[in-house]
Order: structure tokens, then C-alpha cells, then sequence
């Protein structure tokens, strides 16, 4: 009986084992590894970022603005943002890195337009105020208001007398070839005028010699380059240390000549 029985488990083993042959099995969920150290996205930005505080919405940085900031701080401000006397000695005495706004392509960097024209520019101008006011300026409007003949550099000096005294940021001027209203401009202090009839006088103008103001000749450029070229002139801006350098020297040579 013994052997029976003992027959009989080993039976019943084998059938068992059968069984559990036949029966599908799960397969073993994916093993996750998990890293060694995990950065939120919080502190991961904070690691990145190119600089410890961000002002580049002001346009003037005061004392109250960098309060608070460690030595050698870097800040990141507008390229056109101005400090303050006591904002400039706080960077001096705690060795603050001011890093300027790089503007995004194509961006208009004035806010404010005078623009004048001649009889020979007025309907030159009356489409550019449209065009101006679509990319967000505040357009000045000072004149001609018809197609009846006027001298151009009374409208020249509008024009260069409102960006001389920074009632404006720029100024743009028509005439019918754009020399006349650009010489007269440039009598103006303050002033740097360039005549451009393509878009890469235009970018150059700004780039290497920081021009405020752009005169226009009504019958050296169709609308859609003239277009062309103002808009090329509102997105350049003189960036280089080399210009900047020069372009004070023109300054120098102004300011021997002015009357007080």
C-alpha cells in the first residue's frame, strides 16, 4: 500500500505540472529606474536662468529696484533702460552685471514717430501713419496737410525739433529725393539724419551710426519699399561698442559747434 500511495502522489504531481503548463502567465511589469536626483522645474529654470533678477520691463532702474541683490549679481534690464545716479552707484560698489534685453527679431524699438512731409511727400505720408499706428507707435503728425506747395524744411525742422528735444523717439520725413529734409535735419542738435533708399542703407544707418531720424524720397522708392525700409529702420539699433564710439565722436564735433 505504501508504494501505491506513493505511485499515486507522484501521479497526481505530474498532472499538476501539466496543468500549470497549459496556464498563460503574466510577464513581469518593466523595472523603473529611478534617478539619482530629481530637479523640479522650478529650481530647474532657477539653475539655468542667465541672470538673478529681471527689470527689462522698466525703462529707468532705481535704487529700490536692486535692493536686496548680492555682489556680483546679474540683472537683466531693456536696451534702452536708464539708471539712476544713486541705481549706477549701487552696480559700481556691488559689481552688478547689467544684462541688456537682446530684442526679438523684428522688433519695433521706438514707441513714439514724428513724421513730416512736403507737398511732394504727402500722400507718402498720409500712408505711413496708418502703417506706423499697425505697428504700434504714437505718430506725430506734423504736417504738410495737402498737396499744396510748401518749403520742405519747415517740415524737416518739425520733424528734427520734436526728436532734438526728445518729445519723440524718432522722427521720418518725405520729400521728393530725401537730401534737402536730411540736411536740414541734421542742423537740429541731437540729430543724426540718413537718407535711405533700400533697406540695407536703412539697417546701417542705425547699426553704425545710430540715426534718429529717416528722410525719404517720394519719388526714389515705391510704397511697398518705402514700407520696407521704414520698417527695417524701427527694428535695427546701434548695439556695438566700435559705432557707439563713433557715433560719440560725431557728437563731440556738435557740440563744438553749438551756440549757448
Amino acid at each position: 500500500m505504501p508504494e501505491r500511495d506513493d505511485v499515486t502522489r507522484e501521479r497526481v504531481k505530474d498532472l499538476v505540472r501539466q496543468i500549470l503548463k497549459t496556464v498563460p502567465t503574466e510577464p513581469e511589469p518593466p523595472r523603473i529606474e529611478y534617478p539619482e536626483r530629481v530637479i523640479v522645474n522650478s529650481l530647474k529654470e532657477a539653475a539655468a536662468a542667465e541672470f538673478d533678477r529681471d527689470e527689462s520691463a522698466k525703462s529707468l532702474i532705481t535704487e529700490d529696484d536692486l535692493r536686496g541683490l548680492d555682489a556680483g549679481a546679474r540683472v537683466r534690464i531693456s536696451q534702452k533702460a536708464r539708471l539712476t545716479p544713486l541705481a549706477e552707484d549701487i552696480v559700481r560698489e556691488k559689481g552688478i552685471e547689467l544684462i541688456r534685453k537682446a530684442p526679438r527679431e523684428n522688433e519695433v524699438l521706438a514707441r513714439s514717430v514724428a513724421i513730416g512731409a512736403d507737398h511732394g511727400g504727402f500722400e507718402i505720408k498720409e500712408h505711413l501713419k496708418g502703417f506706423l499706428a499697425g505697428l504700434g507707435l504714437v505718430v506725430r503728425d506734423v504736417g504738410t496737410n495737402s498737396k499744396d506747395a510748401v518749403d520742405y524744411p519747415d517740415l524737416a525742422y518739425a520733424v528734427a525739433r520734436a526728436v532734438g528735444d526728445n518729445q519723440v523717439d524718432v522722427g521720418i520725413i518725405i520729400d521728393g529725393a530725401g537730401i534737402g529734409s536730411a540736411m536740414t535735419a541734421n542742423k537740429v542738435p541731437n540729430v543724426r539724419a540718413a537718407a535711405c533708399y533700400s533697406v540695407a542703407l536703412a539697417k546701417n544707418s542705425r547699426e553704425h551710426n545710430g540715426a534718429n531720424v529717416l528722410t525719404l524720397g517720394a519719388g526714389q522708392n515705391s510704397v511697398s519699399e518705402i514700407e520696407d525700409i521704414v520698417r527695417a529702420f524701427l527694428t535695427t539699433q546701434i548695439t556695438e561698442d566700435r559705432h557707439k564710439r563713433r557715433v560719440a565722436k560725431i557728437d563731440e564735433i556738435e557740440r563744438k559747434y553749438k551756440r549757448w
